[in-house]
């Protein structure tokens, strides 16, 4: 294979369900109340990679951070056509925000080496602050292109895509190695039969000892002999600094958590009449609301 591409995704929170209950005391958001989702966009990023897939027979390594329970994402990769899964998990990286979150996969990128691209998903529904990607390029002093629609080409060391912005779009060229974040432009392809019947016992090491403490090992020799194990990864193995990562490293605090609630006010029929509108309308040039 020729190019490398990393794609960064993330197991978010159904945020239709993200209540004031659904907090910590610090004022994160307790994941393990919440049903547990692939975040929209990563799906674009990552189909956008197996398009490049199958353009320049690249590698897609696919990574996450988070609880042992997103292995499931990567799982989900794995089926829709990723060669490679590695999951980001430490009890010290629990309570991070976008500069420590972006630091720890920025050390990621450096620990797999020799990357080409890296994919993220605009922004995660959880949070909705499109800041990780753009950190990550920073620290790894890449360029980025963001609100990636399409990629043109990909060759000669450099990548030319299609960028969204407010009233049209723009073509961007890049050398590598470069990060792109990608928005939803394109369609995610589903899951195939073939690779859920290969990929469906790949597991990681903890998903094992959880299941079987006693005959783990062994499970885990034969995951690794059938290349089905997901590889793990903790901070210490991604040579992260502990004073920058999980709840330390993040400046961010939230100070109050509330449930806003929507109530219906004062409500006032208007007959669909000419008469009727005539009055609505001289209503609201009276109180000033038009004119």
């Amino acid at each position: 294979m020729g190019y490398r591409i990393l794609v960064f995704v993330k197991q978010v929170p159904d945020t239709q369900n993200i209540t004031g209950d659904a907090m910590t005391p610090e004022g994160t958001v307790n994941r393990a109340a919440l049903p547990a989702i692939f975040n929209p966009e990563d799906l674009n990023a990552l189909e956008l990679a197996l398009e490049l897939k199958d353009r320049y027979d690249a590698e897609v390594i696919v990574a996450t951070m988070g609880m042992p329970a997103a292995a499931e994402v990567l799982r989900q990769s794995l089926y829709r056509g990723a060669d490679r899964a590695v999951l980001i998990t430490d009890r010290a990286l629990a309570g991070a925000d976008t500069l420590a979150t972006s630091y720890t996969l920025h050390c990621c990128v450096k620990a797999l080496g020799n990357i080409d691209l890296v994919l993220c998903g605009r922004q995660a529904i959880d949070g909705d602050t499109a800041q990780v990607g753009p950190q990550i390029a920073e620290k790894l002093k890449w360029p980025q292109i963001c609100y990636v629609e399409e990629v043109r080409s990909l060759e000669n060391g450099r990548i030319t895509a299609k960028r969204t912005i407010e009233g049209g779009y723009e073509v961007l060229s890049s050398p590598l190695p470069c990060l792109l974040t990608v928005v939803d432009a394109n369609s995610p392809r589903p899951m195939h039969a073939r690779r859920i019947m290969k990929y469906k016992r790949a597991a990681t090491a903890s998903e094992l000892q959880k299941r079987d403490p006693e005959n783990a090992d062994a499970a885990i020799a034969a995951l690794a002999a059938d290349g089905l194990l997901i590889e793990e990864r903790n901070a210490a193995s991604l040579g992260a600094d502990p004073g920058r990562i999980g709840f330390p490293g993040s400046p961010t605090k939230v100070k109050q958590v509330m449930s806003v609630v929507l109530t219906a006010g004062e409500v006032k029929q208007v007959p669909a009449t000419e008469a009727g509108i005539g009055e609505l309308m001289h209503e609201l040039i009276s109180d000033h609301t038009l004119g």
